[in-house]
C-alpha cells in the first residue's frame, strides 16, 4: 500500500505541473501577458467586453474595470489577466494598483516587486463577468490604457486584447485602439563591428568560438571596454535574429535578478532599452536615460546595435556597478508589436565572471549548463549502457553454467543486480538535476519530463517488486516475474523515447541529425545482439552439438563439443561486441 502511495505522489506531482495555471498564479506572464500553454492565441474577434466607469481621472482615483461577455455571443472564459499600462509605450512595465471586487473570483498578482500590479482568476471555474478597481499612481502617464488576456479553454485564448484609455483630468483623450507612441531612433551604424580587438583593447564573447561579425552573418558578438577615463563603458551587441538580442550581467549562472539589454528590431524601426529580469519572468523595461550614444544597424537578417553606459548609476534602481564582476548572459528571440518574447535557444553563458570595466579578456561560454550535461550523462550511462547489459545477462545467461556461483549467487544474477541497483541510483541522481538548474517544473521542454517521471517511477517499482519477489518454487513466482517483465520492459522503452526527446532538447544543444543516427543504430543493435542470442539459444536446445568459437576477427567457427557449459564462448563473444559498441555509441554522442 505505501508503494501505491507513493507512485501516487510522484505521478501526483508531475500531473500538477501539467495543469497549467488554473489556480491563476501567472506572474511569469505579466510582461508580455501570454500564456504558457504552447499555442499562438487566436486569431478571431474576441466574444469580450472591456468596459470602464470614467474616462478622466486624477493621481490616486479609482477606475471600476470590467471584463464581460459580449451581448451577442454565449461564450465563456477560465482565466484572464488585466493589466494597465502607459498608453504611449504598452511595452513598459504596468502602472496603478489594483483592488479586488470579489476575492472569491480575482487575485492580485505581484509583478516585479510589487504586488497589485495585476489582476488574475482564482480558479479555472467558468464566468461572464469580472470586475476589479484600479488605482491611479501618484505620478501616473497622461494616458492609461488597459489590457486584458482571456482564456476561454487551454487551446484558445487571446493575449493583449486593447481596452478603453483614460486620461489624466486636462489631458486629451485618445482613441481606444491606439499606436505606440514613436520613439526617438538610434543613429545608425555605418559598418559592421570588427573582432580584431578582441582580447586586446575590448573583451569580447562569442558564438561560436572565434566567429567573426564583419563577415559571418551568423556570428552572435558581444564586447565592450572602457572609455572617458573608466567613468563610462562603451558595448557592442551582434547577432542573426527577428526580433531582438540582448546580453544581461547576471551574479550567478541562473536566470534571475539580472541586468539586461536588448536591442529591438520592431518592424522598420529598432530600439535599445535597458530592462530587469527579477526572475523568469518577462523582462520589466527600465525608463529612458540609462543609454546614450545609441546607435544600430539592421541588415540581412542581423541586429546590431551599440550604446554607452556610466559604470555607477545610483540613481537609477537595478542598473549593475560595472566595476564589479558578473557573468554573462547572451540570448536573441522574436518581438512582435513592441514585444519581446522568450528567447529561442539556450543563452550563451560566460564561463567565468568578468569585471566589466576590467582588462579586456577574450571570454568563452556554453549555451548548455553544467547540470543538464551531467543529466545527460548519468541517464546515457544508466540506460544506454548499464540497463541493457543487464537485460541481456539476465535473458541469455541465466542457464550457462549455472553451477558457477560468485558471492554465493550465480554471476548472471550478481551481474544483473549490480547492474540494476547502479542504473537506479543514476537515474534518481539524473532526475533531481534539471529540477534543480530549472527551480522547478520546465514548461517548455515538452513531453519529455513527463515521460521522464514515468521512468523514475517504474526505476523504483522494479527494485522493490525484486526484494519483496517469492521463492523460485512458489506458485506466485509466475506473477512476479510477468510484472517484473512488464515493468522492466516498459521503462526499457520509455527511456528510449526519453532519450531520443531529451537528445532534441535546446539546453543539450547536440548535434543534428547525427546524434538521432547513432541512437538509432545502437537501438538496431541491441535488437540484433538480442536476436542472436536468442537464435543461438534455440539452437543448442534443438540440436545435438555445441560450438566453439573463435572471437578473432569476429569469425564464428563451428567446430566440436565442449563439455562443461555450451555456448558460452558464443555469448560472451556477442556481449563483449555489445558492450564495447554500447560504449562507442555513448562516447560519440557525449
Amino acid at each position: 500500500m505505501w508503494l501505491l502511495c507513493f507512485l501516487l505522489v510522484i505521478l501526483t506531482g508531475c500531473a500538477d505541473q501539467a495543469a497549467g495555471y488554473s489556480n491563476g498564479k501567472v506572474s511569469i506572464a505579466c510582461g508580455d501577458m501570454t500564456p504558457q500553454h504552447g499555442y499562438e492565441s487566436s486569431p478571431y474577434p474576441p466574444p469580450y467586453n472591456i468596459t470602464v466607469d470614467k474616462s478622466a481621472f486624477s493621481p490616486g482615483d479609482h477606475i471600476t474595470v470590467s471584463l464581460r461577455v459580449a451581448p451577442s455571443s454565449s461564450a465563456h472564459f477560465k482565466g484572464f489577466l488585466i493589466e494597465a499600462r502607459d498608453a504611449g509605450r504598452p511595452s513598459s512595465p504596468a502602472v496603478g494598483s489594483f483592488i479586488l471586487v470579489d476575492p472569491a473570483k480575482s487575485q492580485l498578482l505581484q509583478c516585479g516587486h510589487t504586488q497589485g500590479f495585476a489582476v488574475s482568476h482564482r480558479d479555472s471555474s467558468k464566468k461572464i463577468q469580472v470586475q476589479a478597481v484600479w488605482e491611479s499612481p501618484k505620478n501616473p502617464p497622461g494616458q492609461v490604457q488597459f489590457f486584458v488576456t482571456v482564456v476561454q479553454k487551454y487551446k484558445v485564448y487571446w493575449v493583449r486584447i486593447a481596452g478603453p484609455v483614460v486620461s489624466v483630468s486636462g489631458a486629451t483623450a485618445v482613441p481606444t485602439t491606439i499606436t505606440p507612441a514613436e520613439v526617438t531612433s538610434p543613429a545608425a551604424l555605418p559598418t559592421a563591428f570588427s573582432s580584431a580587438d578582441c582580447g586586446r583593447s575590448k573583451s569580447c564573447l562569442r558564438d561560436p568560438p572565434g566567429c567573426h561579425p564583419e563577415s559571418d552573418t551568423h556570428c552572435f558578438f558581444l564586447s565592450f571596454h572602457s572609455e572617458e577615463g573608466g567613468m563610462s563603458v562603451m558595448f557592442e551587441l551582434s547577432g542573426p535574429a527577428e526580433g531582438y538580442v540582448s546580453f544581461a550581467l547576471s551574479q550567478d549562472k541562473w536566470m534571475g535578478n539580472d541586468d539586461v539589454y536588448l536591442c529591438v528590431n520592431d518592424g522598420h524601426r529598432g530600439t535599445i532599452n535597458a530592462a530587469y529580469v527579477s526572475g523568469r519572468t518577462h523582462p520589466e523595461m527600465a525608463p529612458e536615460g540609462a543609454l546614450r550614444d545609441q546607435a544600430l544597424r539592421l541588415a540581412n537578417g542581423v541586429i546590431q546595435c551599440r550604446f554607452r553606459r556610466n559604470v555607477l548609476l545610483p540613481q537609477m534602481e537595478n542598473r549593475f556597478d560595472l566595476n564589479q564582476s558578473y557573468f554573462l548572459f547572451l540570448a536573441h528571440g522574436r518581438a512582435q508589436h513592441g514585444l519581446i518574447h522568450r528567447h529561442e535557444r539556450q543563452p550563451l553563458i560566460s564561463t567565468n565572471r568578468i569585471v566589466i570595466s576590467g582588462p579586456p579578456e577574450d571570454l568563452s561560454g556554453s549555451r548548455s549548463p553544467l547540470l543538464i550535461k551531467f543529466h545527460g550523462v548519468l541517464m546515457l550511462t544508466g540506460w544506454m549502457w548499464m540497463v541493457s547489459t543487464a537485460v541481456l545477462f539476465a535473458r541469455h545467461f541465466k542457464h550457462l553454467c549455472s553451477h558457477t556461483s560468485l558471492l554465493g549467487h550465480q554471476i548472471w544474477f550478481q551481474v544483473h543486480r549490480t547492474m540494476m541497483v547502479l542504473a537506479v541510483g543514476l537515474t534518481a541522481v539524473a532526475f533531481t538535476l534539471p529540477f534543480i538548474y530549472r527551480g522547478g517544473w520546465s514548461k517548455h521542454a515538452g513531453s519529455h519530463p513527463y515521460i521522464g517521471c514515468a521512468v523514475m517511477a517504474l526505476s523504483i517499482i522494479q527494485p522493490i517488486m525484486a526484494v519483496l519477489r517469492p521463492a523460485p518454487q512458489s506458485p506466485r513466482r509466475i506473477f512476479f516475474n510477468w510484472m517484473h517483465l512488464i515493468a522492466g520492459t516498459t521503462g526499457q522503452l520509455l527511456a528510449a523515447v526519453c532519450i531520443f526527446l531529451g537528445v532534441g532538447q535546446q539546453a543539450l544543444l547536440l548535434p543534428s541529425p547525427w546524434c538521432p543516427a547513432v541512437l538509432t543504430g545502437w537501438l538496431l543493435w541491441i535488437v540484433l545482439a538480442d536476436l542472436l542470442l536468442l537464435i543461438h539459444s534455440h539452437r543448442l536446445q534443438t540440436a545435438d552439438f555445441n560450438i566453439q568459437e573463435d572471437c578473432a576477427g569476429g569469425v564464428l567457427t563451428w567446430k566440436y563439443r565442449l563439455p562443461g557449459c555450451p555456448g558460452k564462448s558464443y555469448n560472451k563473444c556477442i556481449i563483449f561486441l555489445f558492450v564495447k559498441s554500447s560504449f562507442v555509441t555513448y562516447n560519440s554522442i557525449l
